[in-house]
């Protein structure tokens, strides 16, 4: 009996205190943003990105533009998965006992957003957030094998293209997700690409996205 899967709310909070907690935190502010939205205890209005609001005091929307997903809805369902799914497994698996390496990995991907999302007229951003883990975990498990509804398989490097083609299906603007594997490519670049030439060349900068001291120290790597 205590083998058995817990349901109802129970289970379900048994699951959320299993997702690790930059994960969780993201997927909790994520779902409270949508549920007052819902409720109208906010407008989108507040929470979307602009420069010059942000200048003048919204700084708020710095997160809040990498959390709104809209509306409760399929794409937020789908967007959702994928966000806890691939943000989790990165955390538990390539980032595990590293949080300040994941945390760097996040501002990093953010700081690439925030500036070129201007240039491409994009307010929210959260889409490209989650496009962004999608890539970074497909380069760095080149072997998975995955599936497209039991029919069609595909190695995990090929998952952002594959899932690309699913969020234009469901109206999404194709731009706000390649940003998202723009930015994930320069951090998988910069982290792992980068050092090995740097290292064969000996090139005095060998690690430019290494945490530095005082993050490790402040995440608790130290």
């Amino acid at each position: 009996m205590n083998n058995q899967v817990q349901e109802g709310p129970e289970g379900l909070l048994t699951w959320y205190h299993t997702i690790p907690p930059y994960t969780r935190g993201y997927f909790t502010l994520s779902l409270s943003l949508t549920l007052l939205t819902t409720l109208d205890v906010i407008s989108p209005f507040s929470l979307y990105y602009n420069y010059n609001l942000i200048m003048k005091g919204q700084v708020w929307r710095l997160l809040t533009c990498f959390c709104y997903f809209g509306t409760f809805s399929i794409d937020f369902l789908f967007h959702q998965y994928f966000l806890v799914r691939y943000s989790r497994l990165l955390e538990q698996g390539e980032f595990v006992s590293k949080p300040s390496s994941f945390l760097l990995f996040l501002l990093f991907g953010a700081a690439c957003m925030l500036a070129i999302a201007p240039w491409l007229h994009l307010n929210f951003l959260g889409s490209s957030f989650t496009f962004m883990m999608l890539y970074v975990w497909g380069r760095r498990n080149p072997h998975t094998r995955m599936q497209l509804f039991g029919v069609a398989e595909f190695g995990a490097p090929y998952l952002p293209i594959v899932m690309l083609g699913m969020s234009v299906l469901l109206g999404n603007q194709a731009v706000v997700d390649v940003l998202g594997i723009v930015a994930g490519h320069g951090w998988y670049f910069g982290r792992w690409v980068y050092p090995e030439v740097a290292t064969i060349r000996d090139w005095r900068v060998k690690k430019p996205l290494e945490p530095p001291a005082a993050m490790k120290w402040l995440c608790g790597d130290l």
